[in-house]
C-alpha cells in the first residue's frame, strides 16, 4: 500500500513538473520574456489550411489554398494595421498598433480638340488632354498597456488602449477644352463630347440653374476621431514565442468628418450663353460610440482590431 501511494506520489510530481517545464526540448523558452516584441496577424489562413489539409479542400470547394500573411480584421479607420507589442516584463507588455497611408493617383484622358477645324480622311484630329488628380490619406495610432495573467501555456491579458486617427481626400481635375460661352464649336455647355468622364466629374449642383457642369476641385474635409477601449482575452503557446489568441473590447469613439467641398463649372445655355464656377459645402456630421467591437458599425469599425483569431510571434 504505501509502495502505492509513493508511486501515485512520484507520478504526480513528474507530471507537475512536466506541466510547469515551460522550456522546448532545446531549451528555448516557451513564454515571452522582458525584452521581447511581438507582431500579429490573421490566424484564420493557416487554421483553415489545417483544418482542410486532409480533404483539401477549403469551404468554396476550390481545393486547399495555402496560408497567406494578412492583417488583423478591422481596426482604426478601417483595415490594415500594423500590430504590435513590447514586453516591459513576462506580465506587462505596451502595445501599439499604426497605420499610415498616403496615396496619389494621376490619370490622363486624350479627348478630341473641339476649338479646331475638324481633319479630313485620313488625319487623325487634334487631340487634347484631360487630368484627374486624386490624393488621400489614412492614418490610425493606437497606444495602450498590457497586463498578463497565467504561469503555463495558456495565459490570460487585459488592459486598455488608446486611439487617435483621421483622413482626409482631394480630387483635381483639368481640363484640355475650355468653356467659351461665344464658342460656336459646342464648348459652350458641358458635355460628354467635349469633356471625359471619368466616373463623377460630369455633374452639376441641385439648385444652381445650370443645365451642364464638370468638378474641377472636391476636397473632403479632415475626419478626426478618438477612442478609448477596454480588452481582455487569452492566448496558448503552441510552440516557443508562438501562440494562437485573440480578444474581445469595450469602449467608447467619437468622429467628426468635417465638411466637403466641391466646386463646378457650370453652363446654361441661352441667349447669350452663361458660364460661372459654383462651390457648394456640406457637413459631414459626426460620430459616436459606445459599445463592443462587433457592433461599432456606426463609427466605421473605429475600435482597434478585435474579436478575431490571431497569430502572435515574439522575438
Amino acid at each position: 500500500m504505501k509502495k502505492s501511494i509513493a508511486l501515485v506520489a512520484l507520478a504526480f510530481g513528474v507530471t507537475s513538473a512536466f506541466a510547469q517545464d515551460l522550456t522546448s526540448k532545446k531549451g528555448e523558452p516557451i513564454l515571452p520574456e522582458a525584452g521581447d516584441y511581438m507582431i500579429g496577424i490573421d490566424a484564420n489562413p493557416f487554421l483553415n489550411y489545417a483544418g482542410n489539409f486532409f480533404g483539401k479542400n477549403d469551404l468554396a470547394g476550390a481545393g486547399n489554398v495555402a496560408p497567406t500573411w494578412n492583417f488583423l480584421n478591422n481596426g482604426v479607420n478601417g483595415t490594415n494595421m500594423i500590430v504590435g507589442k513590447y514586453f516591459k516584463d513576462a506580465n506587462t507588455a505596451y502595445r501599439v498598433g499604426i497605420r499610415l497611408g498616403i496615396n496619389n493617383q494621376t490619370t490622363k484622358s486624350e479627348i478630341a480638340d473641339l476649338s479646331s477645324t475638324a481633319p479630313t480622311f485620313p488625319t487623325l484630329p487634334t487631340m487634347k488632354e484631360d487630368v484627374y488628380k486624386n490624393s488621400n490619406k489614412a492614418i490610425g495610432i493606437t497606444v495602450g498597456l498590457e497586463k498578463r495573467k497565467g504561469k503555463t501555456r495558456l495565459q490570460g491579458f487585459y488592459g486598455a488602449d488608446f486611439m487617435l486617427w483621421g483622413s482626409s481626400q482631394k480630387e483635381k481635375y483639368t481640363y484640355g477644352n475650355t468653356i467659351d460661352v461665344n464658342s460656336t464649336t459646342g464648348l459652350a455647355v458641358v458635355s460628354a463630347a467635349n469633356t471625359t468622364n471619368f466616373g463623377s466629374n460630369l455633374t452639376t449642383i441641385a439648385g444652381s440653374g445650370a443645365t451642364s457642369g464638370r468638378v474641377t476641385e472636391k476636397k473632403t474635409g479632415n475626419g478626426l476621431g478618438i477612442g478609448l477601449r477596454a480588452f481582455i482575452g487569452a492566448e496558448y503557446f503552441i510552440l516557443p514565442k508562438i501562440s494562437i489568441g485573440g480578444e474581445f473590447g469595450w469602449g467608447i469613439g467619437f468622429m467628426t468628418g468635417g465638411k466637403t467641398s466641391t466646386t463646378v463649372q457650370s453652363s446654361q445655355a441661352g441667349a447669350p450663353n452663361l458660364l460661372g464656377d459654383i462651390t457648394k459645402e456640406v457637413k459631414n456630421g459626426a460620430s459616436f460610440a459606445l459599445d463592443t467591437d462587433l457592433n461599432n458599425s456606426t463609427t466605421g469599425s473605429i475600435l482597434a482590431p478585435s474579436a478575431s483569431l490571431r497569430l502572435n510571434l515574439h522575438f
